[in-house]
């Protein structure tokens, strides 16, 4: 396939599992007589744009839906067609997978045309069990194949970040580093913002799954619900691993704040002690005249003794008032 074009790639369904790979030209002739067809293109592409504003029989507020490029997940239906807007965890090399993938599908009753622009690796599963003779035997399943694949593959991010969550609260138990507050910052983030994403998608599985188009038929329905309660497990599995972060946070607030008020008692204390002989050697350094034991060669061992007997003294009451 030419993906400068935008035409990533297509597939006539067999109604088997299978399909017969096509180009521009295939697409441009096809007709709902031959059997299903799934259109995947890079909305970046131009021949993808043009084919889909100009060609595709796509009316143009959908066109502008599908060619939109930040978009929520979200489910629109005009007559039998359905448009959804769904995200995937970006698994690309060097990716962030929080920094989620969008693809845009538009299902009729015999093609499904699907756009994406960065690399979904739910998408190549599909694309994989096609041409293996294993895949979607229709529109609607394989609306049903690319909404699950989406989803299954969150789960190992999801894995990967409760074993974040139970390291912290492991390290907990060893210490305070400054490392920890960085962890916790990058974990937060990263849950918040696939949280973003999968909470709206659960809701248009929800409604997905109970839309009653033609083409949707019971078993489909079945999976989708199916989906359906994934997606919310996952978000669950969220909204506890935040839970549980926030609670590391507090711990690891509370032991900065008690390690930096026992330093800062420490410092006072010292202080404290220092301070009376501060007062003393202060006013023995005044150069005026009659300093007692200017003259007195046991002037500095008297000076030593006096301060030793007031710190002695300090640190006795100190110890009384229960201070120290």
């Amino acid at each position: 396939m030419d993906t400068t074009e935008g035409l990533v790639c297509a597939y006539l369904l067999d109604g088997d599992g299978g399909g017969r790979t096509l180009g521009w030209e295939d697409i441009r002739a096809w007709t709902p007589a031959l059997g299903t067809i799934w259109i995947h293109l890079d909305y970046a592409g131009p021949m993808a744009s043009k084919w889909l504003r100009d060609e595709s029989g796509v009316d143009a507020m959908t066109a502008s839906a599908l060619l939109t490029r930040e978009v929520r997940p979200r489910l629109m239906r005009t007559g039998d067609a359905l448009f959804l807007s769904l995200r995937g965890v970006n698994l690309n090399p060097g990716a962030n997978p929080e920094d989620m993938v969008g693809i845009r599908i538009w299902v009729e009753a015999n093609r499904v045309i699907s756009l994406r622009h960065r690399r979904l690796s739910a998408v190549q599963d599909v694309v994989d069990t096609v041409k293996e003779g294993r895949g979607p035997r229709g529109a609607g399943d394989l609306l049903a194949a690319l909404a699950g694949r989406l989803i299954e593959r969150v789960e190992p991010v999801i894995i990967d970040l409760e074993d974040e969550v139970d390291q912290l609260e492991d390290s907990m138990l060893t210490g305070v580093e400054r490392s920890q507050r960085t962890e916790l910052l990058h974990f937060r983030r990263t849950a918040i913002a696939l949280r973003r994403y999968l909470a709206p998608q659960r809701q248009v599985m929800a409604r997905l799954s109970v839309e009653t188009v033609p083409w949707l038929d019971d078993l489909t329905k079945a999976r989708l619900r199916e989906t359906d309660d994934q997606i919310t497990r996952y978000v669950e599995d969220l909204d506890e691993a935040r839970e549980r972060a926030a609670v590391v946070q507090d711990e690891l607030n509370n032991r900065l704040g008690d390690t930096l008020n026992r330093n800062t008692y420490a410092l006072t204390v010292i202080a404290a002690l220092f301070l009376p002989p501060s007062l003393l050697t202060g006013l023995l350094g005044v150069n005026v005249g009659g300093m007692p034991g200017l003259d007195n060669q046991w002037g500095f061992v008297i000076t030593i003794g006096m301060i030793l007997v007031m710190g002695g003294v300090e640190l006795v009451l100190l110890r009384k008032l229960k201070w120290i």
